[in-house]
């Protein structure tokens, strides 16, 4: 897949100036936005990002097309695990209703250039090192072990990372909530605000799912661009998901098991194709036999669909038959 420099620049100017406008918006009126506001929103995010695929299919073909549908279900099914976590941190830290909007844009803003560090990263090891493909898939299946383990209760907890820890014992602050500025001049002295640390939260935590969800979409295209747009697409519907959906989460409780079976066919994915294009060097004496089948992309795309509906469905139907048992 060709992708000029200009279609790159376009990408990520377009992109900035979605998120520019958002930012200013949101920090005009901080809000906690209604129901109507955020699926109106999240309808043009989605309706953007199938007409970005239908337009990828057009123009480079249905190979390229259906690769960035399957990367782009498959980072936003990890993205609404996220949300778990997300909505732990808000309560965590006790965030006011109407700034949590602007603290979960800043930390998607940051997750973005972070994701965006990761991406290249792995473009760079895939193109240098073709047996990274092996790290890949191994880490992937050890993720969806974990997963089918920690089931239902996987996202009841939040462990704090060392570097908030680090923040909060060592960089001067205050308890006081200021709006939504992150810092503020108290008698001559400078400090973070709570925003401040709930920004850091979310977005470092963002980076942590990252290492889980980068490796996956590479399982499924080798294409940065497609990579990059993908994860793009999926965290910028992530605020008005947050929103929209923060009861129904509660209800998704095979939602661990779906995922950590999604992981395990990618994972299975990334070894079977490494084996089909790249012997390891003690096989064959280090020459291509591609004894190994290579999955298709449309077979990966039904598998990611058929997974996440079936996961859904039968989470919803688990939660009635439980809400019923307890009137």
């Amino acid at each position: 897949m060709h992708v000029s420099p200009l279609v790159w620049w376009l990408t990520i100017g377009i992109t900035s100036a979605l998120l520019l406008f958002d930012v200013i918006v949101i920090g005009r009126r901080p809000h906690e936005p209604t129901r109507r506001e955020v699926t109106l929103a999240l309808a043009v995010f989605i309706g953007l990002a199938v007409a970005f695929g239908i337009g990828v299919w057009l123009v480079s073909g249905q190979k390229y097309g259906t690769e960035f549908f399957a990367g782009w279900l498959t980072e936003y099914s990890l993205s609404v695990d996220n949300l778990f976590i997300f909505l732990i941190i808000m309560s965590r830290f006790g965030v006011p209703r109407a700034f949590q909007q602007s603290a979960l844009l800043i930390g998607i803003v940051i997750a973005l250039v972070m994701r965006g560090v990761f991406i290249a990263v792995g473009a760079a090891a895939i193109n240098n090192f073709s047996w990274v493909f092996y790290l890949f898939g191994l880490f992937l299946i050890w993720t969806a072990m974990k997963l089918a383990r920690e089931g239902a209760h996987d996202g009841g907890e939040y462990e704090q990372n060392g570097l908030i820890t680090w923040v909060e014992k060592r960089l001067p602050a205050t308890s006081q909530w200021h709006g939504t500025k992150s810092f503020v001049s108290i008698n001559g002295r400078r400090l973070i605000t709570p925003m401040f640390i709930v920004v850091i939260a979310l977005g470092t935590t963002d980076l942590l799912f990252a290492l889980d969800s980068i490796p996956a979409i590479y399982g499924l295209t080798k294409e940065p661009y497609l990579v990059m747009t993908a994860n793009i697409f999926a965290l910028m519907g992530l605020r008005q998901l947050y929103f929209l959906i923060g009861g129904l989460l509660e209800r998704l409780v095979y939602l661990s098991y779906g995922l950590a079976v999604l992981l395990g066919f990618i994972g299975v994915k990334l070894i079977l194709h490494a084996l089909h294009g790249n012997e390891l060097p003690f096989v064959n004496g280090g020459h291509h036999v591609g004894w190994a089948p290579d999955i298709p992309i449309w077979v990966s795309l039904t598998v990611i669909v058929g997974v996440l509906a079936i996961t859904t469905v039968l989470s919803l139907i688990r939660s009635g038959v439980t809400q019923d048992s307890g009137r």
